[in-house]
């Protein structure tokens, strides 16, 4: 396994969308990590004299209209950007794959409960879900979570079901049956380690969607609310300073699109060392 570990190292590094991906990756994972030790400045710290300054040695990325250190914001939003990606992706995966593995090991009126259930799902987009929500439980980080996080179950519950149904015309799962294994354990033991590099691939490329969910979301002002630090919430007050000072959009803008680029083309790069036939096609 250590071997085969290397090996796919090997090959990653000699894949360009892998390389450039994980490189942007690390680099927005960097910037989160360190924004939770130290930023240039405090997040909510606040300087009327020094406002809409542009990019200099003292604020590298300049000041908002509050005199707010564009560097540490964006350093900060990178925080709350992987805590709502990574709850929403875990809801997905923690509902969505259970379900997927279920429709496919039972089939029949199960498979089509759950198949309607997904289209159902389908019909109330994550901007729509976060509407409904906010105008009961009113705006905030954790209905954009839960938003984004039902969103996100029909994807992997439709993407486990049709992996999965492949996997239970293999031959090893009919010898699984014969030895006397029931549905339950077949989908643990065998279904489930065989689809699971389909389930990182798509989860990798579902933490960029929900990266660009969350800040559309706080763009509407139905996401993370102020004091908390938003790359979404940084475009809106951007736009009213456009023409007067237009770093206020292009910074975060560009924080955004690198992001969710370096999780896009890691993803692609997962998607061909992880499968076989894509490996040998290189």
């Amino acid at each position: 396994m250590f071997e085969a570990s290397r090996e796919m190292l090997r090959e990653g590094l000699r894949h360009r969308s892998f390389l450039i991906g994980g490189l942007l990756t690390l680099v927005f994972l960097a910037m989160a990590a360190l924004s939770l030790v130290w930023t240039p400045y405090g997040v909510a710290e606040i300087d009327v004299a020094g406002k809409l300054r542009p990019p200099s040695a003292a604020h590298w990325l300049g000041t908002d209209h509050f005199g707010r250190d564009i560097l540490s914001m964006i350093m900060a939003g990178a925080v709350n950007s992987i805590v709502v990606a990574l709850v929403a992706v875990g809801i997905g995966l923690g509902c969505g794959v259970p379900l997927g593995a279920l429709a496919a090991a039972r089939g029949g009126w199960v498979s089509e409960a759950v198949m309607r259930f997904s289209d159902f799902a389908f019909a109330f987009p994550a901007l729509l879900t976060a509407v409904m929500i906010t105008a009961l439980l009113g705006p905030g980080a954790v209905n954009s979570v839960i938003a984004i996080g039902i969103f996100n179950v029909p994807v992997f519950a439709r993407l486990t079901r049709g992996a999965a149904l492949s996997v239970w015309q293999r031959e090893f799962i009919l010898a699984a049956r014969v030895a006397g294994k029931g549905q339950a354990r077949v989908t643990v033991e065998h279904v489930l380690p065989n689809i699971a590099s389909v389930l990182i691939v798509q989860a990798t490329i579902q933490f960029a969607l929900a990266i660009l969910a969350e800040a559309g979301l706080s763009y509407l002002g139905l996401g993370t609310q102020p004091p908390a630090a938003s790359w979404g919430k940084m475009l809106n007050d951007a736009q009213t300073f456009m023409f007067q000072a237009p770093y206020l959009a292009i910074f975060p803008g560009c924080a955004i699109a690198l992001t969710v680029l370096g999780l896009n083309l890691l993803g692609d790069g997962l998607r061909d060392l992880l499968d076989p036939k894509l490996r040998r096609a290189r």
